[in-house]
């Protein structure tokens, strides 16, 4: 883990935007309208997909992939302009909330500016040709790190728009850059902003198995964290979505995520989420909405950032092409939606003992997330019915009436039991 990370990170929500597919203006002015909505549901940090130029050779669909960048230091003219990106950078900082965009730095397009004028920082296979080590992804053709003039050339993108603003950068596929380029990275850019972000895209395990296999270099997670703040959890996303498709292995995620406890540093940080723009919808899957509450809420209450995906709020259940026109469905919002769920658990999460104290996931027999954080002040305990169950659990509180700081309800705890409600139960109290 990176020996500087601001543990706050684990207190805070991360909003994913698709600026192409976010609104029907399809481009920055689209989104800036929008930030006070983003804002309210409790979001602290607003991070747009790539807004670069995107290339035309071997393009994928009508408009291109966006992780299949001509030139990292220009904006998509399709978004709109410099002066628009810049606005809202400006709108996003005025509302309190940090800005981050997309850093594609293990490939370019075939047709990328610094293909053109620096041919030798690409990869080439053993007959030359430039290519990619990734056999799906023709669109694009691989950086070669063992050029040290590209790490200058890079790292040098990095603070240009660390200086103009941005707040922080999710690395794509950062398991497939050079670990070491990553540490230079993190050291110029802190030396801009101290409290610049570094979330990386870490991958499955069997994604680094598999590229290693191949004779090719892959980070592990616990390598990732000497340079990143925040990794993703696809260490451990299969068993969610083992979860969603089979409700039996309940138990088989959360002791998953309980593991990332002893696998990771102490001050490890991962960013949780139920969808993303290269995964499947949640509403998608799940359509029982008591069920679908309460894993929105899990998200919030595991310890680390949060990270939700334009349109899970309003239950979209299309995941949007990545290389066409494909808006998301805003149509539920203000009637049937994930709103004011989200307010009340990012308000809740805020919490310090989210950030610093004992935390423990503890498995039960029926089906529900019920997680434990505790210091020498007090304790809190959080239920949620992620089953739509009936039953009760077994709490470490003392039997009385108590709070529920999610709707407000009193809570009865008998016999150190506690009935399983539709809403989550998020209980604290002092020691």
């Amino acid at each position: 883990m990176a020996k500087n990370t601001n543990l706050d990170l684990r207190n805070q929500v991360i909003y994913q935007v698709f600026t192409r597919q976010y609104s029907k203006e399809n481009n920055f002015k689209g989104v800036t309208k929008d930030l006070q909505r983003i804002k309210d549901l409790g979001t602290d940090i607003v991070y747009l997909l790539p807004i670069h130029p995107i290339g035309v050779k071997n393009k994928k669909g009508d408009l291109g992939c966006p992780y299949s960048i001509q030139d990292y230091r220009k904006i998509c003219q399709d978004l709109g302009t410099f002066y628009d990106f810049e606005e809202l950078v400006n709108k996003t900082h005025e509302l309190g909330m940090k800005f981050m965009i997309d850093v594609v730095y293990n490939h370019t397009s075939r047709d990328s500016r610094l293909l053109n004028v620096h041919p030798e920082y690409f990869y080439k296979n053993e007959q030359g040709e430039f290519a990619n080590r990734v056999g799906d992804w023709w669109d694009v053709t691989d950086l070669d790190y063992t050029n040290k003039d590209l790490w200058d050339e890079l790292i040098d993108t990095l603070v240009f728009w660390a200086k103009l603003g941005v707040d922080g950068f999710r690395c794509d596929v950062a398991t497939l850059v050079p670990l070491e380029f990553w540490k230079e990275a993190r050291k110029a850019l802190k030396a801009v902003n101290p409290d610049f972000i570094l979330l990386a895209e870490s991958v499955e395990p069997g994604f680094v198995k598999g590229i290693r296999d191949m004779g090719f270099e892959a980070a592990s997670d616990c390598e990732l964290y000497e340079a990143f703040d925040v990794l993703y959890d696809y260490d451990i996303y299969s068993y969610y979505l083992d979860y969603l498709r089979n409700r039996k292995n309940l138990n088989v995620w959360l002791n998953e995520l309980n593991r990332q406890q002893t696998t990771y540093p102490k001050n490890y940080i991962k960013s949780h989420c139920l969808e993303n723009h290269d995964q499947v919808r949640s509403a998608a899957f799940v359509k029982d909405e008591v069920r679908l509450r309460n894993l929105d809420a899990l998200i919030y209450f595991l310890r680390g950032t949060t990270f939700i995906y334009n349109g899970q709020e309003a239950l979209d259940e299309i995941q949007q092409s990545l290389f066409d026109i494909d808006l998301v469905n805003w149509d539920n919002l203000g009637k049937y939606d994930l709103s004011n769920l989200m307010k009340k658990c990012s308000e809740i999460k805020k919490n310090p003992l989210f950030k610093e104290s004992n935390y423990d996931i503890i498995l039960e027999e029926l089906e529900v997330a019920h997680l434990k954080y505790e210091n020498d002040e007090e304790v809190m305990e959080i239920i949620l019915n992620v089953g739509n169950v009936e039953g009760s659990v077994k709490v470490s509180l003392p039997d009385g009436i108590y709070h529920n700081l999610f709707d407000n309800k009193g809570i009865e705890v008998k016999d150190s039991l506690v009935e399983v409600n539709k809403n989550p139960l998020v209980i604290k109290c002092n020691k």
